[in-house]
């Protein structure tokens, strides 16, 4: 397939930070692209079609999909960007505002996916990159629920890839590290503060808030994402920029004890 014909993309979450210079990286590698938002914005980059879509809601979903093929017919990449952040202790978050977290950031991609794979089946091929982070595989403090929404979306994509190969349709992830995005603004802060973790917590926010200023930057990513989609045999997990790749390299060969003890003052944990 030639960079004239590489397809329909889809890519949730696109209205800023990685998804918006993701769609503008697909269109620049010759992809007809449709970006989702979750309310509607008044323009979209140049090449890319916005469509409104909830990835918490089944029939928004449904709605959009829907919308994509009356117009283009076919899907031949979905990129699943939607997501939230969280920051705080895991005691200070209830039940309620977990599968809140939850529902956006795995089982949004399970609505997409489950939504998109008739259609992938029926043309008997296509891609899904889910973005992830290193937080899937490397939990932080402060963050376990945000931390356990990306090893759920790892342990859930790496299976599916399993699954689905056979059938011409294969699966990636995409780990950034720090990205110069508004994540840690957006992040939601804990419905139910508890002064014991106030000092640890507003150093961790404090740490966020440097790491991101000083992070790579969404373009990084989104190249990734152009060679996840287009690489001919595509591999289960691409780190962008170097620092990613680092992490994972010592995550897997650095000594628990050691590496504990330099993350542990990487995140300006006492």
């Amino acid at each position: 397939m030639n960079k004239s014909e590489r397809g329909v993309a889809l890519v949730t979450g696109a209205s800023s930070g990685i998804g918006r210079s993701t769609v503008q990286a697909l269109v620049r590698a010759g992809y007809r692209v449709f970006g989702t938002s979750r309310k509607k914005v008044d323009s979209a980059p140049d090449g890319v079609t916005m469509l409104v879509c909830d990835v918490t809601d089944d029939s928004s979903v449904e709605t959009m999909l829907k919308d994509v093929m009356s117009r283009a017919g076919r899907i031949d990449l979905v990129v699943n960007n939607a997501g939230s952040g969280l920051i705080g202790a895991a005691e200070e978050s209830s039940t309620e505002q977990a599968l809140q977290l939850f529902d956006v950031n795995v089982f949004g991609i399970i609505r997409v996916t489950n939504g998109v794979l008739p259609l992938m089946r029926s043309q008997s091929q296509g891609r899904i990159i889910n973005i992830s982070s290193v937080a899937g595989f490397l939990p932080g403090p402060f963050t376990a629920l945000y931390t356990s929404t990306k090893h759920a979306v790892e342990g859930y994509s790496e299976s599916l890839d399993h699954e689905l190969r056979s059938l011409g349709i294969r699966v990636s992830l995409v780990e950034p590290a720090f990205t110069r995005t508004a994540l840690e603004e957006s992040s939601a802060q804990p419905d139910r503060k508890l002064g014991i973790y106030e000092n640890g917590r507003q150093r961790m926010n404090t740490t966020w808030r440097n790491a991101i200023a000083n992070g790579d930057h969404p373009e990084d990513v989104a190249d990734t994402v152009v060679r996840a989609a287009t690489d001919t045999c595509p591999k289960v997990r691409y780190t962008p920029a170097k620092r990613a790749g680092q992490l994972r390299t010592m995550r897997r060969f650095v000594p628990e004890s050691m590496f504990e003890k330099s993350f542990r003052k990487e995140m300006n944990v006492i």
